[in-house]
Protein backbone atom coordinates (compact mmCIF):
# COMPACT_ATOMS: atom_id res chain seq x y z
CA UNK A 1 0.00 0.00 0.00
CA UNK A 2 1.14 3.72 -0.55
CA UNK A 3 0.73 6.94 1.09
CA UNK A 4 1.21 10.52 0.87
CA UNK A 5 -0.21 9.96 -2.76
CA UNK A 6 3.37 8.06 -3.74
CA UNK A 7 3.67 5.38 -6.82
CA UNK A 8 4.46 1.64 -5.40
CA UNK A 9 7.86 1.17 -6.50
CA UNK A 10 7.92 -2.46 -5.31
CA UNK A 11 7.01 -3.68 -8.32
CA UNK A 12 10.03 -2.53 -10.64
CA UNK A 13 12.56 -3.61 -7.83
CA UNK A 14 10.83 -7.15 -7.49
CA UNK A 15 10.83 -7.14 -11.44
CA UNK A 16 15.14 -6.83 -11.28
CA UNK A 17 15.39 -9.07 -8.51
CA UNK A 18 13.81 -11.50 -10.38
CA UNK A 19 15.40 -11.23 -13.88
CA UNK A 20 19.12 -10.92 -11.70
CA UNK A 21 18.29 -14.62 -10.01
CA UNK A 22 16.85 -16.18 -13.38
CA UNK A 23 20.34 -15.09 -14.99
CA UNK A 24 22.79 -16.37 -12.28
CA UNK A 25 20.10 -19.65 -12.24
CA UNK A 26 20.82 -20.05 -16.20
CA UNK A 27 24.57 -19.46 -16.04
CA UNK A 28 24.63 -22.16 -13.09
CA UNK A 29 22.90 -24.59 -15.39
CA UNK A 30 25.52 -23.99 -18.13
CA UNK A 31 28.33 -24.73 -15.87
CA UNK A 32 27.06 -27.69 -14.53
CA UNK A 33 25.84 -29.10 -18.20
CA UNK A 34 29.51 -28.51 -19.07
CA UNK A 35 30.19 -30.65 -16.50
CA UNK A 36 28.36 -33.07 -16.82
CA UNK A 37 29.23 -33.97 -20.29
CA UNK A 38 33.25 -34.15 -19.55
CA UNK A 39 34.35 -30.76 -20.36
CA UNK A 40 34.97 -28.53 -16.89
CA UNK A 41 35.91 -24.87 -17.44
CA UNK A 42 39.55 -24.07 -16.67
CA UNK A 43 39.71 -21.80 -13.99
CA UNK A 44 41.66 -19.80 -15.83
CA UNK A 45 39.30 -19.58 -18.53
CA UNK A 46 36.63 -19.34 -16.13
CA UNK A 47 38.50 -16.15 -15.36
CA UNK A 48 38.85 -14.81 -18.61
CA UNK A 49 42.57 -15.73 -18.72
CA UNK A 50 43.96 -18.10 -21.49
CA UNK A 51 43.99 -21.76 -21.26
CA UNK A 52 47.19 -23.39 -18.73
CA UNK A 53 50.44 -24.48 -21.45
CA UNK A 54 50.64 -27.88 -22.55
CA UNK A 55 53.80 -29.61 -21.10
CA UNK A 56 55.79 -31.55 -23.77
CA UNK A 57 57.37 -34.54 -21.62
CA UNK A 58 61.08 -34.83 -23.23
CA UNK A 59 62.18 -39.09 -22.72
CA UNK A 60 64.85 -39.23 -20.92
CA UNK A 61 67.27 -41.09 -23.16
CA UNK A 62 66.86 -38.56 -25.51
CA UNK A 63 70.72 -37.82 -25.90
CA UNK A 64 69.70 -34.21 -27.56
CA UNK A 65 68.12 -33.34 -23.86
CA UNK A 66 70.48 -31.73 -20.82
CA UNK A 67 70.08 -34.34 -18.02
CA UNK A 68 69.19 -32.50 -14.91
CA UNK A 69 71.61 -32.68 -11.84
CA UNK A 70 71.10 -35.59 -9.16
CA UNK A 71 72.00 -32.91 -6.78
CA UNK A 72 70.72 -29.91 -6.99
CA UNK A 73 72.14 -28.78 -3.59
CA UNK A 74 75.21 -30.35 -3.79
CA UNK A 75 78.22 -27.94 -2.20
CA UNK A 76 80.89 -29.35 -4.00
CA UNK A 77 82.40 -27.58 -6.96
CA UNK A 78 82.43 -29.18 -10.09
CA UNK A 79 85.88 -29.92 -10.26
CA UNK A 80 88.32 -32.92 -9.99
CA UNK A 81 89.23 -34.07 -6.77
CA UNK A 82 92.65 -31.63 -6.83
CA UNK A 83 90.38 -28.62 -7.57
CA UNK A 84 91.31 -28.92 -11.34
CA UNK A 85 89.47 -29.38 -14.34
CA UNK A 86 91.33 -31.33 -16.57
CA UNK A 87 92.27 -35.06 -16.09
CA UNK A 88 95.61 -34.93 -17.36
CA UNK A 89 96.33 -30.94 -16.85
CA UNK A 90 98.73 -31.13 -14.35
CA UNK A 91 101.10 -33.50 -16.00
CA UNK A 92 98.98 -36.32 -13.48
CA UNK A 93 99.57 -40.28 -14.34
CA UNK A 94 96.58 -42.41 -13.43
CA UNK A 95 97.03 -45.39 -11.55
CA UNK A 96 93.80 -47.51 -11.11
CA UNK A 97 92.73 -50.84 -9.70
CA UNK A 98 90.20 -52.86 -11.82
CA UNK A 99 87.72 -55.36 -10.88
CA UNK A 100 83.79 -55.41 -10.01
CA UNK A 101 81.99 -54.63 -6.58
CA UNK A 102 82.11 -57.95 -3.87
CA UNK A 103 84.20 -60.51 -5.70
CA UNK A 104 87.72 -60.79 -6.78
CA UNK A 105 86.60 -62.95 -9.44
CA UNK A 106 87.23 -60.02 -12.22
CA UNK A 107 90.18 -58.49 -10.53
CA UNK A 108 91.96 -56.57 -7.57
CA UNK A 109 89.47 -53.68 -7.15
CA UNK A 110 86.86 -56.11 -5.37
CA UNK A 111 88.91 -58.64 -3.79
CA UNK A 112 88.00 -56.62 -0.46
CA UNK A 113 85.93 -53.20 1.34
CA UNK A 114 86.63 -50.15 -0.52
CA UNK A 115 88.58 -48.38 1.86
CA UNK A 116 90.91 -51.45 1.97
CA UNK A 117 90.94 -51.17 -1.57
CA UNK A 118 91.98 -47.27 -1.92
CA UNK A 119 94.99 -48.36 0.79
CA UNK A 120 96.32 -51.18 -1.50
CA UNK A 121 96.10 -48.76 -4.76
CA UNK A 122 97.75 -46.07 -2.64
CA UNK A 123 100.89 -48.69 -2.20
CA UNK A 124 100.80 -49.73 -5.46
CA UNK A 125 100.08 -46.36 -7.08
CA UNK A 126 103.60 -44.75 -5.35
CA UNK A 127 106.14 -45.60 -7.22
CA UNK A 128 105.00 -44.47 -10.27
CA UNK A 129 104.73 -41.23 -8.61
CA UNK A 130 107.69 -38.28 -9.47
CA UNK A 131 108.60 -35.06 -9.01
CA UNK A 132 106.31 -32.48 -11.08
CA UNK A 133 104.09 -35.64 -11.86
CA UNK A 134 101.20 -36.37 -9.54
CA UNK A 135 99.21 -39.52 -9.06
CA UNK A 136 95.52 -39.41 -9.45
CA UNK A 137 94.18 -42.79 -8.26
CA UNK A 138 91.45 -44.19 -10.03
CA UNK A 139 88.72 -47.01 -8.98
CA UNK A 140 87.61 -48.98 -12.73
CA UNK A 141 84.66 -50.34 -11.44
CA UNK A 142 83.12 -52.97 -14.06
CA UNK A 143 79.24 -51.67 -13.76
CA UNK A 144 77.74 -53.59 -16.59
CA UNK A 145 79.18 -57.37 -16.70
CA UNK A 146 79.17 -59.80 -19.87
CA UNK A 147 77.30 -62.99 -19.28
CA UNK A 148 77.58 -66.64 -21.01
CA UNK A 149 73.94 -67.12 -21.13
CA UNK A 150 71.27 -64.53 -22.83
CA UNK A 151 69.08 -63.22 -19.86
CA UNK A 152 65.72 -62.31 -19.92
CA UNK A 153 66.25 -59.16 -22.14
CA UNK A 154 68.51 -61.27 -24.43
CA UNK A 155 71.43 -59.09 -24.44
CA UNK A 156 73.54 -61.49 -22.90
CA UNK A 157 75.12 -58.75 -19.60
CA UNK A 158 73.70 -57.56 -16.47
CA UNK A 159 74.39 -54.66 -14.72
CA UNK A 160 75.27 -54.51 -10.84
CA UNK A 161 73.03 -52.82 -8.12
CA UNK A 162 72.79 -49.35 -8.13
CA UNK A 163 74.00 -49.93 -4.27
CA UNK A 164 76.87 -50.96 -5.01
CA UNK A 165 78.10 -48.07 -7.32
CA UNK A 166 76.54 -45.53 -4.73
CA UNK A 167 78.79 -47.12 -2.51
CA UNK A 168 82.06 -46.44 -4.90
CA UNK A 169 80.75 -43.27 -5.63
CA UNK A 170 80.97 -42.01 -1.97
CA UNK A 171 84.08 -44.16 -1.24
CA UNK A 172 85.71 -41.84 -4.41
CA UNK A 173 84.66 -39.08 -2.46
CA UNK A 174 85.69 -39.86 0.77
CA UNK A 175 88.79 -40.67 -0.63
CA UNK A 176 89.81 -38.32 -3.65
CA UNK A 177 89.71 -40.27 -6.22
CA UNK A 178 88.26 -40.92 -9.57
CA UNK A 179 86.10 -43.02 -10.59
CA UNK A 180 85.30 -44.93 -13.93
CA UNK A 181 82.83 -47.02 -14.97
CA UNK A 182 83.16 -49.80 -17.06
CA UNK A 183 81.06 -51.34 -19.41
CA UNK A 184 81.20 -54.76 -21.24
CA UNK A 185 77.72 -54.81 -23.20
CA UNK A 186 77.14 -57.94 -24.47
CA UNK A 187 74.64 -57.56 -27.47
CA UNK A 188 73.23 -53.93 -26.81
CA UNK A 189 74.83 -51.08 -28.15
CA UNK A 190 77.51 -49.13 -26.07
CA UNK A 191 74.71 -46.00 -26.18
CA UNK A 192 72.26 -48.16 -25.01
CA UNK A 193 74.00 -49.23 -21.74
CA UNK A 194 75.75 -45.91 -21.06
CA UNK A 195 72.57 -44.11 -20.92
CA UNK A 196 71.34 -46.32 -18.06
CA UNK A 197 74.16 -44.79 -16.25
CA UNK A 198 73.75 -41.22 -16.87
CA UNK A 199 72.32 -41.03 -13.24
CA UNK A 200 76.50 -41.59 -12.05
CA UNK A 201 78.47 -39.73 -14.64
CA UNK A 202 76.28 -36.33 -13.80
CA UNK A 203 78.94 -36.55 -10.93
CA UNK A 204 81.92 -34.79 -11.55
CA UNK A 205 84.34 -37.16 -10.32
CA UNK A 206 83.12 -40.13 -12.66
CA UNK A 207 83.92 -41.67 -16.04
CA UNK A 208 83.36 -44.00 -18.64
CA UNK A 209 85.23 -46.80 -20.26
CA UNK A 210 84.38 -48.93 -23.15
CA UNK A 211 85.28 -52.78 -23.58
CA UNK A 212 84.83 -53.55 -26.93
CA UNK A 213 86.20 -57.05 -26.06
CA UNK A 214 82.58 -57.73 -24.79
CA UNK A 215 81.03 -55.96 -27.61
CA UNK A 216 79.06 -59.03 -29.25
CA UNK A 217 77.43 -59.57 -33.13
CA UNK A 218 74.21 -60.52 -33.06
CA UNK A 219 75.49 -64.50 -33.15
CA UNK A 220 78.27 -64.17 -30.76
CA UNK A 221 78.58 -64.81 -27.24
CA UNK A 222 80.84 -63.46 -24.56
CA UNK A 223 84.04 -65.31 -23.40
CA UNK A 224 83.56 -67.35 -26.83
CA UNK A 225 84.76 -64.98 -28.89
CA UNK A 226 86.97 -61.70 -28.80
CA UNK A 227 84.41 -58.39 -29.43
CA UNK A 228 84.62 -55.67 -31.73
CA UNK A 229 83.03 -52.57 -31.78
CA UNK A 230 82.57 -49.50 -34.64
CA UNK A 231 83.82 -46.05 -34.72
CA UNK A 232 80.48 -45.04 -35.32
CA UNK A 233 79.58 -46.76 -32.54
CA UNK A 234 82.32 -44.67 -30.14
CA UNK A 235 81.78 -41.46 -31.40
CA UNK A 236 77.95 -41.62 -30.57
CA UNK A 237 78.80 -42.78 -27.18
CA UNK A 238 81.38 -40.07 -26.36
CA UNK A 239 79.07 -37.83 -28.26
CA UNK A 240 76.25 -38.02 -25.70
CA UNK A 241 78.83 -37.95 -22.65
CA UNK A 242 80.34 -34.98 -24.04
CA UNK A 243 76.90 -33.40 -24.22
CA UNK A 244 76.04 -34.21 -20.98
CA UNK A 245 79.65 -33.52 -19.26
CA UNK A 246 78.76 -29.80 -21.12
CA UNK A 247 74.49 -29.69 -19.93
CA UNK A 248 75.99 -30.38 -16.40
CA UNK A 249 78.92 -27.57 -16.46
CA UNK A 250 81.25 -30.51 -15.40
CA UNK A 251 85.38 -30.93 -15.61
CA UNK A 252 86.65 -32.75 -17.85
CA UNK A 253 85.66 -36.72 -17.92
CA UNK A 254 87.91 -39.45 -18.42
CA UNK A 255 86.99 -41.47 -21.66
CA UNK A 256 88.39 -44.73 -21.67
CA UNK A 257 88.91 -47.34 -24.54
CA UNK A 258 89.88 -50.88 -24.10
CA UNK A 259 91.97 -52.49 -26.83
CA UNK A 260 94.27 -55.66 -27.48
CA UNK A 261 93.50 -56.34 -30.68
CA UNK A 262 93.85 -54.21 -33.64
CA UNK A 263 90.40 -55.46 -34.95
CA UNK A 264 88.96 -54.83 -31.55
CA UNK A 265 87.84 -51.33 -33.01
CA UNK A 266 87.02 -51.15 -36.48
CA UNK A 267 88.26 -48.07 -38.42
CA UNK A 268 89.54 -46.76 -35.17
CA UNK A 269 91.33 -43.84 -36.71
CA UNK A 270 87.91 -42.63 -37.29
CA UNK A 271 87.40 -42.38 -33.38
CA UNK A 272 86.65 -38.59 -32.51
CA UNK A 273 88.71 -36.47 -30.13
CA UNK A 274 86.01 -34.78 -28.07
CA UNK A 275 85.76 -31.46 -25.93
CA UNK A 276 85.35 -32.23 -22.35
CA UNK A 277 86.57 -35.76 -22.32
CA UNK A 278 90.27 -36.93 -21.54
CA UNK A 279 90.74 -39.65 -24.53
CA UNK A 280 92.43 -42.83 -23.63
CA UNK A 281 93.36 -45.96 -25.38
CA UNK A 282 94.18 -48.49 -22.88
CA UNK A 283 96.47 -51.49 -23.97
CA UNK A 284 95.59 -54.56 -22.49
CA UNK A 285 97.64 -57.38 -23.34
CA UNK A 286 99.19 -59.77 -20.76
CA UNK A 287 102.17 -61.90 -20.72
CA UNK A 288 105.91 -61.51 -20.52
CA UNK A 289 107.25 -58.04 -20.69
CA UNK A 290 108.23 -58.69 -24.69
CA UNK A 291 104.38 -59.80 -25.29
CA UNK A 292 103.30 -56.84 -23.74
CA UNK A 293 104.94 -54.15 -25.26
CA UNK A 294 104.39 -55.75 -28.60
CA UNK A 295 100.83 -55.32 -28.33
CA UNK A 296 101.19 -52.19 -27.00
CA UNK A 297 103.46 -51.19 -29.86
CA UNK A 298 100.81 -53.04 -32.58
CA UNK A 299 97.87 -51.32 -31.59
CA UNK A 300 98.97 -47.84 -29.95
CA UNK A 301 97.74 -44.48 -31.61
CA UNK A 302 99.42 -41.86 -29.60
CA UNK A 303 98.88 -39.45 -31.61
CA UNK A 304 95.08 -39.78 -31.41
CA UNK A 305 94.89 -40.76 -27.51
CA UNK A 306 96.43 -40.51 -24.37
CA UNK A 307 97.90 -44.09 -23.61
CA UNK A 308 97.17 -46.35 -21.05
CA UNK A 309 98.62 -49.72 -20.45
CA UNK A 310 97.29 -52.91 -17.68
CA UNK A 311 99.22 -54.73 -15.48
CA UNK A 312 98.09 -58.15 -14.59
CA UNK A 313 98.37 -59.34 -10.96
CA UNK A 314 98.42 -63.08 -11.98
CA UNK A 315 98.23 -63.15 -15.94
CA UNK A 316 101.62 -61.23 -16.23
CA UNK A 317 104.98 -63.27 -16.29
CA UNK A 318 107.52 -61.21 -14.15
CA UNK A 319 105.23 -58.22 -14.01
CA UNK A 320 106.77 -54.87 -14.93
CA UNK A 321 107.82 -52.53 -12.52
CA UNK A 322 107.16 -48.65 -12.44
CA UNK A 323 110.50 -48.28 -13.99
CA UNK A 324 109.45 -50.27 -16.69
CA UNK A 325 106.33 -48.82 -17.70
CA UNK A 326 107.76 -45.33 -17.15
CA UNK A 327 110.40 -46.21 -20.04
CA UNK A 328 107.74 -47.07 -22.55
CA UNK A 329 107.25 -45.42 -25.82
CA UNK A 330 104.93 -44.08 -26.32
CA UNK A 331 104.78 -42.75 -23.25
CA UNK A 332 101.94 -44.17 -20.69
CA UNK A 333 100.36 -42.13 -18.81
CA UNK A 334 97.35 -44.51 -17.38
CA UNK A 335 98.25 -47.73 -15.51
CA UNK A 336 95.52 -50.04 -14.33
CA UNK A 337 95.85 -53.19 -12.09
CA UNK A 338 94.19 -56.02 -12.56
Amino acid sequence: MSTGGEPDQRGPVLFLVFLLLAGFLLIAWGLGRDEANGEPVPPSVERGGAPPPTEVETPADDASAPAPTTRPTDPRPATLPDGGTRVFGGHHVLVAYYGTAQTGAMGVLGETDPDTMDARLHRAAAPFRRPGQPVRHVYELIVTIADASAGPDGDYSHDIPRAEVERYVRAAHRNHALLLLDIQPGRSPFPDVVKRWAWALRDPWVGLALDPEWRMGPHQVPAHTVGQVSAREVNRTSWWLARLTRAQGLPEKLFVLHQFRTDMVARIAQVKSRPGLAMVQHVDGFGTPRQKLATYHAVARPRQFTMGFKLFYDEDVHRMGAPQVRAVRPTVRFVSFQ
